[in-house]
């Protein structure tokens, strides 16, 4: 509920871009570094939420013929054996990479573009953080799918 608000201020604020650039020969690179600080927080604050809803993307050719239990099963080992340990290494991975941004409060490298790059690329871990979490709560659902299955 947060975050979906701005994908409506990005689409506006590119228009308000595209206007500028087109019509009165201008460049508005702050406006266009907030587009991209406002697309980088959407998917990386999104990602949990979206698995939440189901949203990511899966083959459903099998997956739509599976009974419950199968689903369950092939979504709990999907959390334990594929979400959580990319969420893992994404988390540890970037941790280094944001810390240096942070220690050299990172701004971009446009002229004229906005400082707090470091504030963005902190998202990464807590993208990975918030997805992990998300995860642990899809698995354990899955695992009282399996527990109440009758049969």
């Amino acid at each position: 509920a947060v975050i979906a608000p701005l994908t409506l201020i990005m689409t506006l604020a590119t228009c308000v871009i595209v206007i500028a650039r087109y019509v009165f020969q201008t460049g508005l690179v702050p406006l266009q570094e907030i587009v991209i600080y406002m697309h980088g927080i959407v998917f990386l604050l999104g990602a949990g939420y979206t698995l939440k809803e189901k949203g990511h993307v899966r083959v459903d050719i099998l997956y739509q013929r599976f009974s419950s239990r199968t689903r369950a099963l092939v979504d709990l080992g999907g959390h334990l054996f594929f979400l959580t340990p990319v969420c893992a290494f994404i988390f540890f991975s970037s941790l280094d990479y944001v810390s240096l941004s942070f220690s050299m409060r990172e701004g971009s490298a446009e002229p004229g573009g906005l400082p707090g790059v470091y504030l963005l690329k902190s998202l990464i871990p807590a993208m990975a953080a918030l997805l992990f979490l998300q995860g642990i709560s899809e698995a354990l659902k899955n695992l009282l799918t399996l527990m109440n299955h009758d049969g």
